[in-house]
């Protein structure tokens, strides 16, 4: 009779105990936490903490775009491992049909890195900009005249 009480209830019971945990917790916090406002203590307690320390700047910093850039590489390329391995675990009983498939994979994604690549999007730091074919002297035409 209790273990079908306790079948038919274990949802409630375990939310009631949850709430009382979180009430408790709730409680100990309001009693043992920082009580002053004002101050040097409580100045520093409304300020956001980074490992124990203030920050000492804004948290509004610009972040170089090559850095988004190369997320989502890591997540694009990240993904195709995924993949892979998940191949491998039944690339013997897949045949060869998966076997042309993923190879195929392969091949495109190596196509999509030697794009970036020849792009440079996956160069960090500033562009380095080819310098200009000198021009000779004949290769320079004056300007077109307008008749009046």
């Amino acid at each position: 009779m209790v273990s079908e009480f306790i079948a038919a209830h274990v949802l409630a019971i375990y939310i009631t105990f949850t709430a009382f945990f979180l009430c408790v917790v709730v409680a100990l916090s309001a009693v043992l936490g920082p009580r002053r406002v004002g101050g040097a203590r409580g100045r520093s307690m409304s300020l956001p903490v980074e490992s124990g320390m203030l920050q000492t700047g804004t948290a509004r910093l610009r972040m170089p775009t090559q850095y988004y850039l190369m997320a989502v590489f890591f997540v694009i390329f990240d993904v195709e491992s995924v993949f892979l391995y998940a191949w491998g675990g039944v690339a013997v009983r897949a045949g060869w049909t998966a076997y042309v498939t993923v190879c195929s994979f392969i091949v495109f994604l190596a196509i999509a890195l030697a794009y970036l690549w020849r792009s440079g999007a996956l160069e960090w730091g500033p562009k380095h900009r080819r310098p200009a074919p000198i021009q000779s002297q004949s290769d320079i035409s004056a300007p077109p005249q307008r008749e009046v």
